[in-house]
């Protein structure tokens, strides 16, 4: 239901942006979420945002990445400017999803790889 894309390879002091959009019988998305897991780590919140739109992100991010959406086309974003080697990992969008049966579900991305290279 999620499909997530822009992941890379880019150099330290680089930018990516990534992308997820819902598709299928959602009615809307409430709080959406970008995580990432390094190899040998545990998955970590980077950052998410309200439908409302307010934001929070983890402390090794704030100042480089900005999460926002777009409720219209069901879908959210992560601009990650000054890339560092630290933030390579598989990165993976997160939803809680409204179906339109009303009933209601968390949704991953299955991941896109993001690699910094120094």
């Amino acid at each position: 239901q999620l499909q997530a894309c822009g992941g890379g390879l880019v150099q330290a002091g680089g930018s990516l942006r990534l992308s997820c959009a819902a598709s299928g019988g959602i009615l809307r998305l409430n709080a959406m979420g970008w995580y990432r897991q390094a190899p040998g780590k545990q998955r970590e919140l980077v950052a998410d945002i309200t439908s409302g739109g307010s934001t929070n992100y983890a402390d090794s991010v704030k100042g480089r990445f900005t999460i926002s959406r777009d409720n219209a086309k069901k879908a959210v974003y992560l601009q990650m400017n000054s890339l560092k080697p630290e933030d390579t990992a598989v990165y993976y969008c997160n939803a809680a999803v409204v179906h339109w049966t009303g009933s209601t579900s968390r949704a991953w991305g299955p991941g896109t790889q993001v690699t910094v290279s120094s």
